[in-house]
């Protein structure tokens, strides 16, 4: 039986212990829970891949000596059956000892659909900027492809692509995946997006058809204010003929120019969200989604695309009443001379040439 000593003795333990709580600031790491006194350093780590903030246990740092979370590693990732090694899906063997076309079970799991390549139509890690600000670029282009090499087709977009973005399920596509990448400025897109992807993805046939289309994020940091998004929005669609014309499309459905939405761009420059499938779609939090264009595997059509989007939030920034008043500023023309004096926007100008809408 304890004595009455004893009993004290664990009192005396519990009161210390409830001071010493007391006396320290005690925090919970808000990525793995642990407790952590003082500012004393928890066990989180950052994976490469969804950036997401997990327990360092739950993470593998064999990925070419980057650390990815579990799940990622799960979804993303295939182990090579010669040397144990874990690769991404879409790649060949970091070691050089088994191919990403390899067909023995040993070397990968094709259980998921094509390998795990193609995300969940809702699948939004969050975003990766590339490039200069404030005015970036988030495309998505819809792909059509051979029912019977659609695995294949994956895997070659995902190999071009590596960590830039990422493959999507989309109901609206018969068959075959949405590309999308993460923001980039424009200048950082002429250079470094994987154009070579889209001449890969033709030669194997793949196909821009009439059911797909390509969408472009613009980012709202990059307007400088309300007036700069109405002048943005007033400008397009003043002049939906020449923009649909570069689009290469016109789609009520998908992408509609309304009399509604054309009167309602004072509210939407304040704040106000539209419906999705509109020219412009204003429903996003941080974006602005251009949804006119038709989809493509021509370089030089996507160039053209990326340049329209960046080229008119530049050009629309600082246009003065007089300006729209007394020189057209809103016209297209004004615009295409404007283009004109800008050589990095040259892809835009040729395709503008091209379709006969640069006057």
């Amino acid at each position: 039986m304890p004595s009455a000593t004893d009993a004290a003795r664990r009192t005396m333990t519990v009161l210390d212990t409830g001071a010493l709580h007391a006396a320290a600031v005690i925090a919970r790491c808000r990525g793995c829970g642990t407790e952590t006194v003082d500012g004393s350093p928890c066990d989180c780590v950052t994976c490469r891949r969804c950036h997401g903030v997990v327990a360092e246990d739950e993470t593998t740092d064999t990925v070419r000596g980057s650390i990815i979370c579990d799940r990622c590693l799960d979804e993303c990732y295939w182990q090579c059956g010669r040397c144990d090694g874990w690769n991404r899906d879409g790649a060949d063997c970091g070691n050089g000892c088994c191919s990403a076309d390899c067909d023995s079970s040993s070397c990968r799991d094709d259980a998921d659909d094509r390998g795990g390549l193609v995300e969940d139509y809702g699948y939004k890690p969050s975003p990766i900027f590339h490039g200069v600000g404030p005015l970036y670029l988030g495309p998505e282009i819809e792909v059509d492809t051979p029912p019977d090499r659609d695995w294949e087709c994956a895997e070659v977009a995902a190999a071009h692509l590596d960590d830039l973005g990422y493959l999507k399920n989309d109901s609206t596509i018969g068959g075959g995946f949405e590309i999308v990448a993460h923001p980039m400025s424009y200048a950082w897109a002429l250079e470094h997006f994987p154009w070579r992807m889209l001449d890969a993805l033709r030669e194997r046939g793949c196909e821009a058809t009439c059911q797909t289309g390509m969408h472009v994020h613009v980012s709202r940091a990059a307007f400088v204010s309300p007036a700069h998004v109405y002048r943005w929005m007033k400008f397009i669609y003043r002049n939906e003929r020449q923009v649909t014309r570069l689009a290469r499309r016109s789609s009520p459905q998908w992408a509609a120019f309304t009399s509604g939405d054309r009167r309602a761009v004072k509210d939407y420059a304040k704040g106000a969200r539209s419906q999705r499938y509109r020219a412009i779609n204003t429903g996003n939090a941080d974006t602005f989604e251009l949804r006119i264009f038709a989809s493509s595997l021509d370089p030089r059509q996507v160039k053209a695309a990326f340049g329209f989007a960046a080229a008119s939030v530049e050009y629309t920034a600082h246009l003065s009443v007089r300006e729209i008043a007394c020189a057209g500023g809103w016209s297209w023309p004004a615009f295409v001379r404007w283009l004109a004096e800008r050589p990095v926007y040259a892809p835009l100008s040729e395709q503008l040439e091209v379709l006969a809408c640069a006057c």
